[in-house]
């Protein structure tokens, strides 16, 4: 019998020898202090905070899909309450909550909807109504400057006529903050048009994606300091039929969110819900915390707000190009490179969204900053979202970083 030797295996001593090397440099690199990453890519990477996961371990459960979680029924009753609706459903995500919502208003086969072409549920939801609801979209462009669609032409585009040919309009889609548009607040008598033109049309609905709505509601109650929040809630959904809000975004819950409206509606909610897969059982873990994110979260807002503009203004007086003049409203900041980029770094060839994407990949590597990009017209915008998590010193490193990296005030020509 042949054993089979490796002539070149290591003996014990070297391989000692490579453990204790390689342990030290282990060591080394466990004490060298890491970079703070600052991640502006989206108010939905916050993570819970510990007074959030406090609530989550002594959270009160039940069933939820036989409505028996205490701190679900909680969640969604405070809820409905806070937006002067009948009741409230709560949700895995903000996407099934709007896409719920239209399949419980378009409850009939050919049925369409009306709604915005940059809007969110139209752009990066799947496309669920069509493809799960078998739904009609009805789309208009909106106003770039304030997120509104032509009332004139929400109108032109109702047909509740009962004509063969047509699909039967049962619903208006609105998104309150615009976030394709820089996060801006729509205008409250724009709302209640809306709601006008809906209530003219015999039972035509309007729901609201509010999946920053409390972005709207702090950005109201901020610029007019003599409007109360129930006034404010009010201007922001103008008597919608129902409004979903998402609890991950600026108010920093790990998941979830809520669709309000009436009793009926609701029913018929809760079971496309389940219909869609969102039934869940002992989920009052985190909707304990989603309870904490509305209860402690949403002033706190302003200063999300704050950092925003402090990035926009100082793009804006660096040359960069800024939809909104470097006034934006909320928390959102979409910005595009002036021209400026060093031939060094970029060569003229090089299209304009591989430019964005290398622009992105070495904020991050040499900066330790994210940000999105492939936005607007072209994929010519990039995207900053100030959220919980940011800190002023993390606005200021920021902002540093893209003026360096443009070749902009303070950066250095490579």
């Amino acid at each position: 019998m042949h054993r089979n030797v490796h002539r070149n295996a290591p003996s014990l001593a070297s391989i000692h020898r490579w453990y204790t090397n390689n342990s030290q440099n282990s060591t080394i690199s466990r004490n060298k202090p890491k970079r703070r990453i600052i991640d502006l890519r989206s108010d939905t990477v916050t993570q819970p905070t510990q007074s959030m996961l406090r609530c989550a371990l002594n959270a009160k459960t039940g069933d939820d899909v036989f409505c028996e979680d205490p701190s679900v029924l909680h969640l969604e009753e405070r809820t409905a309450d806070l937006f002067g609706m009948e009741a409230g459903l709560f949700v895995p995500t903000g996407t099934m909550s709007n896409l719920i919502s239209v399949l419980s208003h378009c409850d009939s086969r050919a049925s369409e909807i009306v709604i915005g072409a940059n809007s969110h549920m139209c752009l990066w939801e799947g496309g669920g109504a069509s493809n799960l609801g078998g739904i009609h979209t009805r789309q208009i462009v909106e106003n770039p400057n304030d997120g509104t669609m032509r009332l004139d032409a929400i109108r032109d585009l109702i047909r509740r006529d009962g004509d063969v040919h047509h699909p039967t309009t049962e619903l208006i889609c609105l998104e309150n903050t615009h976030n394709a548009l820089g996060g801006v607040v729509l205008p409250s008598q724009y709302l209640a048009n809306v709601r006008s033109i809906a209530d003219d049309m015999d039972g035509v609905k309007v729901h609201i994606d509010g999946a920053r709505i409390f972005n709207a509601l702090v950005a109201l109650t901020n610029d007019d300091v003599g409007v109360s929040s129930s006034a404010a809630i009010d201007m922001c959904t103008g008597g919608a039929h129902s409004v979903s809000v998402c609890l991950s975004k600026g108010l920093g819950a790990p998941l979830g969110g809520l669709l309000v409206g009436d009793i009926e509606f609701i029913r018929l909610a809760r079971r496309a819900r389940k219909r869609v897969g969102g039934g869940m059982r002992q989920v009052g873990v985190v909707a304990s915390m989603g309870t904490y994110a509305l209860e402690h979260h949403v002033d706190r807002l302003v200063e999300d707000h704050c950092r925003a503009k402090r990035i926009a203004r100082a793009l804006v007086d660096n040359g960069f190009i800024q939809p909104q003049g470097g006034n934006v409203s909320t928390n959102i900041v979409y910005f595009a490179l002036p021209q400026r980029i060093p031939p060094s770094r970029t060569s003229s060839h090089v299209t304009t969204m591989m430019q964005g994407k290398e622009f992105c990949e070495r904020l991050e590597r040499e900066y330790g900053v994210k940000i999105l990009w492939g936005f607007g017209e072209g994929g010519t915008l990039f995207r900053i979202v100030t959220h919980m998590d940011i800190l002023d010193d993390d606005v200021d490193t920021a902002i540093e970083a893209i003026l360096q990296l443009s070749g902009g005030e303070g950066g250095t020509e490579d």
